[in-house]
């Protein structure tokens, strides 16, 4: 029996929009377009500043992300699918209508083939019927889901792409500016973590996969794809080496540079493990030479209750430090 609070399963995202809503209505709406299918989450100043729209989204039980970024400075709206599922394409295509200030807007979520198809579709009806120019810009941080950039799965790193592009909307860049920003944060943005155990599906009412109990699957992603090697769990210090070094070697990072880190929960893994993580990730990039400009360590991009945690590296340069430290206020992350 799975260790969760919910009603009946097939209601759940429903139920969970109503009570986010309600819950952070100082900073978000529900789109009542009939096209959003209750599906849409809107900042609640989207349309009122001329900038360009700024829409994430993605499959729920990733909390906070998607919908915990919507607010000034950040995202202006949120597309939301059925848990670890793509969103439609009709409230892909009303998030534009809600949120377009004849500026143009664009699209930014991880690379899975399901919402490439369904935003894309989106893209295309906001052109042919109401002429708005909408953008899109995959994230693709994860190092080890394969060898080619373009083809890797986004993960954690979504938070960091995400932000450079609504700082720089925020700033009145245009859509080819904000596209650009988003583009140049994940070209330096990689991303690689651990599972020990499986998310629960409340539809299903157990695990999603098998992982014995004792054991973690290294570089697993936050659907549950295959990692690159499954072991017993070992030492903290150990597994933050297995992870740090793809990712260092990946860009790669060298000395002298200078990065924003993210240790992320996948959804169980506590904050005292957490920081007990990051101890060894600064100790590293200490011996390398890479000073780290600031830190995020808790739960930013989960994968419901799966026990695990992500290592995200951000190389920075002036004007990606400006964009990431850019103010912004959001029900789950304020910058000032």
């Amino acid at each position: 029996m799975i260790k969760r609070l919910y009603n009946n399963p097939y209601d759940i995202v429903e139920e969970m929009i109503e009570g986010y809503v309600n819950a952070h209505k100082d900073y978000v709406h529900k789109s009542e377009m009939e096209e959003a299918q209750g599906r849409v989450v809107v900042a609640n100043d989207a349309g009122k500043k001329d900038k360009v729209g700024v829409i994430i989204g993605g499959g729920s039980g990733h909390e906070p992300m998607f919908t915990g970024y919507v607010g000034k400075g950040f995202a202006d709206a949120s597309v939301i699918g059925n848990i670890n599922t793509s969103p439609s394409p009709e409230p892909a295509y009303a998030a534009v209508k809600e949120v377009d200030t004849g500026k143009g807007c664009v699209y930014i979520y991880g690379n899975y083939a399901g919402d490439v198809m369904n935003f894309d579709m989106g893209a295309e009806k906001a052109d042919e019927e109401d002429d708005i120019q909408v953008e899109t810009v995959l994230v693709t941080d994860d190092v080890v889901s394969s060898e080619n950039i373009e083809d890797r799965r986004g993960i954690a790193g979504d938070f960091f792409v995400m932000k450079a592009a609504g700082a720089k909307a925020d700033q009145g860049g245009s859509l080819e500016e904000v596209v650009a920003a988003a583009n140049k944060a994940n070209d330096n943005t990689r991303t690689m973590g651990v599972a020990m155990g499986s998310a629960t599906l409340p539809t299903k009412g157990d695990v999603i996969f098998d992982l014995p109990d004792g054991d973690m699957e290294i570089g697993m992603g936050i659907h549950g794809e295959p990692g690159v090697r499954r072991g017993k769990i070992e030492e903290a210090d150990k597994v933050v080496d297995e992870i740090m070094e793809p990712i260092l070697a990946d860009l790669p990072f060298e000395k002298g540079d200078e990065v924003y880190v993210m240790v992320n929960s996948l959804g169980a893994t506590p904050l005292i493990d957490l920081h007990v993580c990051y101890k060894r990730v600064k100790e590293i990039l200490d011996e390398k030479g890479i000073d780290v400009h600031k830190a995020l360590v808790g739960p930013y991009v989960c994968s419901m209750d799966m026990p695990g945690m992500s290592i995200t590296l951000v190389k920075l340069d002036d004007e990606l430090k400006e964009l990431l430290d850019y103010p912004c206020d959001t029900p789950y992350y304020t910058q000032v």
